[in-house]
């Protein structure tokens, strides 16, 4: 099988917003308790911190982290999570039916950010709350006055404020899991008046809109519309949240999922655009893709109720997941124009890429790696490439390439890096590049994620999926149903 990409430097989509590889920690299951916080584990620092995790939240170089929730943001009571852990409240979370110790609250996790080099994405709760409590949590955390709520985070020892730049508005407020459920109507106005007084309080803010559950949610396209008709002047961004699964064990289809992906991006920009026309407005909304990931083998799970920190939604990801979510991520990279943040959801234990063990080890699961290079590689410009492919029909009804690819190019490192998957199961690729533009370039380097058996995993006893540094060729083979990065230097 033969594939073609041609680049030239002078066509870009856009350049990327280093915050579409942000990741997600939602106080659910091991997320944060003996997930990035276990105090007695020998690797913790003295604020409790796994230092084992850190290590490796910082080797992905996570940009910014959405907090605390999720789900769990819709009942939750931020002050909670503030001041003297002794005095903190055990609570019910009756999002995920677990209990709360609240030893770990914004205080902390902020800590944790500036640990990790990472910067915090924060949400407020208008499930059970709305916009005063806003307010307050956003005086806490980022005003200098000589206030009540900026003077309680004094009190608490931080003199400083915390600066959190990006707060979401709410969590998926059409569904019916939601506590606090809304309809759009309810929901375009709490949040539109919660965001007029947040940036009163504090105008260098960016502001998240919480979008439609889902893609498939009876709601999509109606609930956009409507709360960007009453919120547009005052947000900056639409949440977008998706998952995408193998039930039905069909891997040419389940790879077609990033192209679902990629259709619903243009669909949420497409109708912000609709709504910046009706307003005559010159403010473009642009979009937060602020969950996503591979989830279906735990979805729906159950456990006993009221425990704390329970092993719940701890899926174990394959190589054909590694797979998809590399192409995902280059999905992201191709819609850079639009989508500015992206959060993997999520990071820890939690249909996460690291995994730990109470007290014990830490591993890294399969799409870890897609993850990693991504992030660490993929800063610069996504440039709009014509590829030609075979392709195939999904069962969907959907053609598809067979090859998937974005192009990068880090000027500033004078490197252009390709990132492609061969969605074959059974036939190796030969790729013909045209760099056009770039006469001089030449590869110096060639990753490799590759298993021959598509349903294999990661231990903490034996890591069996890894990348590999090839061998440079004059001719470039991706072999079936792998995962590559190809570096180029000019």
């Amino acid at each position: 099988m033969k594939a073609q990409i041609i680049i030239h430097k002078s066509f870009a989509i856009g350049e990327i917003d280093q915050r579409i590889y942000g990741s997600f920690i939602e106080h659910i299951g091991r997320a944060v308790y003996n997930g990035i916080y276990e105090p007695t584990h020998a690797t913790a620092d003295e604020t409790g911190f796994r230092g084992d995790v850190m290590e490796l939240v910082r080797e992905i170089d996570v940009p910014i982290v959405r907090y605390p929730g999720g789900n769990f943001v819709s009942g939750y009571r931020w002050e909670d999570g503030t001041g003297e852990k002794s005095k903190r409240p055990q609570k019910q979370d009756i999002a995920w039916f677990s209990i709360e110790t609240n030893e770990m609250g914004i205080d902390e996790f902020q800590e944790w950010a500036k640990r990790a080099n990472t910067e915090v994405m924060m949400a407020v709760n208008l499930g059970t709350r709305g916009a005063e409590d806003a307010k307050n949590c956003i005086e806490y955390c980022n005003a200098e006055t000589d206030t009540h709520y900026a003077n309680l985070r004094r009190t608490n020892g931080f003199e400083k404020p915390f600066g959190i730049k990006v707060w979401c508005l709410g969590n998926e407020m059409d569904g019916r899991w939601q506590i606090g459920t809304k309809t759009a109507e309810e929901y375009a106005r709490l949040a539109t008046e919660t965001a007029k007084i947040m940036k009163w309080v504090d105008p260098s803010i960016e502001l998240v809109a919480s979008g439609s559950s889902n893609c498939n949610m009876p709601t999509f396209v109606d609930w956009e519309r409507t709360v960007l008709e009453h919120a547009y002047d005052y947000v900056d961004y639409i949440s977008l949240h998706n998952y995408y699964g193998n039930r039905a064990n069909d891997f040419p289809n389940f790879m077609a999922k990033s192209e679902e992906m990629d259709r619903y991006i243009k669909s949420a920009a497409a109708i912000c655009d609709a709504v910046k026309a009706k307003k005559r407005s010159k403010k473009t909304i642009n979009i937060s893709f602020d969950e996503w990931n591979v989830w279906y083998r735990t979805m729906g799970q159950s456990v006993e109720k009221w425990q704390k920190a329970p092993h719940f939604l701890e899926e174990i990801y394959n190589f054909e997941d590694a797979l998809l979510v590399g192409c995902m991520l280059m999905t992201l990279q191709n819609n850079c124009d639009r989508v500015k943040i992206a959060c993997l959801a999520q990071l820890v234990n939690v249909i996460a890429p690291i995994m730990t063990e109470n007290d014990g080890a830490v591993w890294v699961q399969t799409i870890f790696y897609p993850y990693l290079y991504a992030s660490r590689y993929g800063r610069g410009r996504t440039l709009q490439t014509i590829v030609t492919s075979d392709i195939y029909q999904s069962k969907d009804k959907w053609d598809i390439p067979y090859l998937c690819t974005s192009v990068v190019d880090n000027a500033e490192k004078r490197e252009l890096v390709i990132f492609a998957v061969n969605r074959s199961p059974d036939e190796d690729m030969v790729l013909d590049l045209d760099l056009g533009g770039y006469e001089n370039a030449h590869l110096c380097e060639h990753i490799e994620l590759y298993s021959d058996d598509l349903k294999a995993t990661n231990t903490k006893e034996q890591a069996t999926v890894v990348p590999v540094k090839k061998e440079i060729r004059d001719i470039v083979i991706l072999r079936k149903h792998s995962w590559n990065m190809l570096i180029y230097k000019y």
